[in-house]
């Protein structure tokens, strides 16, 4: 007796720099942080040797996208201005597309001046953490430039978001806070919205896996679904090791959220994210 997958996997496609890609099976973004400051410490590339180095490994080992950021968004960390932030990674995205042009880039920026900036010099999409809850101008500038957007759900800002965030009932609250940013989104004029549940971001331990355990219920909004779980504190609280020992426990995160249809993986490991979805896409083929 053989036991097949029900789950059937929307397909999407995106204009991603005047390119069609369709997201028929569960894609990659890479990490890179050119910053001294993110929550993990092997994803900081603050040279562009560094950041060249790491792209080049990253799309060796097949990521789709690399996504570029110029500040740390964990719990309590310094915000940073527009002209911080875009004088640490515009140098980073002309010296890497200027060695792999074919690299496909996400700027992960909440600023409207820094996203305009990044596209500008090359990037393709924009990976916004406040989904527009920071800068009103980013979702007209998203429209504007016709650059797929991802919006993420986060409770509060990075100051303090996990100072006691509480909800009624979480996939509930993040599903209907997507429904009227959805809206918002389409109104503005954007065609390629993305939508990501904003894991670690105000939420507690038991938030983010009562997400987890419900990603199906999001795709009812028909936008592709990112997942940024890697490394986080989802992971190594629960397990009580620390980030460096918490690329086991993103591999078994991830495998979840793909068996729900999650179409992109955001990941600081390419390599056990691409294995990961060989023997998955494998085995649904020969379920």
């Amino acid at each position: 007796m053989s036991v097949k997958n029900t789950l059937i996997m929307p397909t999407f496609s995106m204009n991603v720099g005047g390119k069609l890609i369709s997201i028929n099976k569960p894609m990659i973004m890479g990490i890179i942080n050119v910053t001294p400051d993110s929550f993990y410490a092997d994803s900081r590339y603050e040279t562009q040797d560094l950041v060249l180095k790491k792209a080049a490994q990253m799309l060796e080992e097949g990521a789709d996208f690399i996504d570029i950021g110029g500040q740390s968004t964990r719990s309590g960390a310094r915000l940073l201005s527009a002209k911080e932030e875009r004088e640490r990674i515009i140098p980073a995205i002309k010296a890497l597309l200027k060695k792999y042009p074919q690299a496909l880039l996400s700027i992960d920026t909440y600023h409207s001046e820094v996203a305009e900036a990044a596209i500008e010099h090359g990037a393709v999409i924009i990976n916004d953490i406040s989904a527009g809850e920071m800068d009103d101008k980013m979702i007209p500038l998203a429209a504007k430039l016709k650059a797929p957007y991802i919006a993420m759900h986060m409770k509060g800002s990075p100051a303090n978001m996990q100072k006691n965030p509480e909800y009624n009932n979480v996939v509930q609250e993040v599903f209907d806070y997507f429904i009227h940013k959805s809206f918002e989104c389409r109104e503005a004029g954007i065609k390629d919205l993305i939508i990501d549940p904003g894991f670690g971001f105000g939420k507690t331990l038991a938030h983010n896996y009562q997400l987890l355990n419900h990603l199906q219920f999001f795709h009812q909004l028909s936008c592709p679904l990112l997942i940024g779980m890697s490394r986080k504190s989802m992971i190594y609280k629960l397990l009580k090791i620390d980030p460096k020992e918490a690329l086991n426990g993103s591999s078994i995160v991830n495998l979840l959220a793909i068996q729900q249809g999650a179409q992109i993986l955001r990941v600081h490991d390419v390599k056990p994210a691409k294995e990961l979805l060989e023997i998955w896409q494998f085995t649904m083929e020969n379920a």
